[in-house]
């Protein structure tokens, strides 16, 4: 394969996973979609809940105060998101292989009930069930990207980390009028792959949600 992996993300995830390419053997093409900045917050008093339930690195990343969790068990989605959370003093008990809701059916399976949700402002996670509070830590800013820039991944693979990067590649693609025809799709999971819409060359959805499936799924679709 020698068309690009185009990798939306923001820093510094981006950066990690045009390393991951690299390493694969493959071509990255740097296309951040978003800016992630941290978000001023109350940290709940930790003996309110039960457990502590990440559903992007970017949460471990830029909450502070995050020590005061390590006694709770966390359940994170995704090998990054757990990778981030132990690099922030946190204990793993779980680390999900789908997405948020299959998270939290986890952790009600193993008794879970009263867990502290901490995610990005534009989360879909909201307090309910086994959720008694979801607190938005970081957020994840939309950047402006030039027709000219887009206009590379015209023959590339684009790599969706999320569902909100989903949509916004396609909004970018239909307002500079490009060929979504001529642009293939890789995604972390069917969720995402749903949010992209309609009409790409190609949609090819990753085995579990790391960037190892992901990259994997994207180089053997090219093929």
């Amino acid at each position: 394969m020698t068309h690009p992996l185009a990798v939306l993300r923001p820093e510094p995830g981006n950066a990690a996973t045009c390393d991951r390419v690299r390493a694969a053997g493959l071509t990255p093409f740097p296309l951040p979609l978003f800016v992630v900045r941290p978000l001023d917050w109350t940290p709940p008093d930790a003996a309110a809940h039960d457990a502590l339930i990440l559903t992007s690195a970017n949460a471990a990343r830029h909450a502070d105060g995050l020590a005061r969790y390590a006694a709770l068990p966390t359940y994170a989605v995704g090998e990054a998101t757990a990778r981030a959370a132990r690099e922030a003093g946190l204990s793993v008990a779980a680390t999900g292989d789908a997405d948020a809701a299959a998270l939290i059916a986890e952790a009600a399976d193993a008794g879970i009930a009263r867990a502290l949700h901490l995610g990005g402002r534009e989360t879909t996670v909201s307090a309910g069930g086994i959720i008694a509070a979801s607190i938005p830590v970081y957020a994840s800013n939309a950047l402006d990207v030039a027709g000219e820039r887009l206009a590379a991944l015209i023959g590339a693979t684009a790599l969706l980390h999320s569902a909100r990067a989903a949509r916004r590649l396609d909004a970018l693609i239909a307002r500079h009028g490009l060929d979504r025809a001529q642009i293939a799709l890789a995604s972390i999971s069917p969720t995402v792959a749903a949010a992209a819409g309609d009409g790409w060359a190609r949609v090819s959805v990753a085995t579990a949600p790391d960037d190892g499936a992901l990259i994997a799924v994207a180089a053997a679709a090219a093929d």
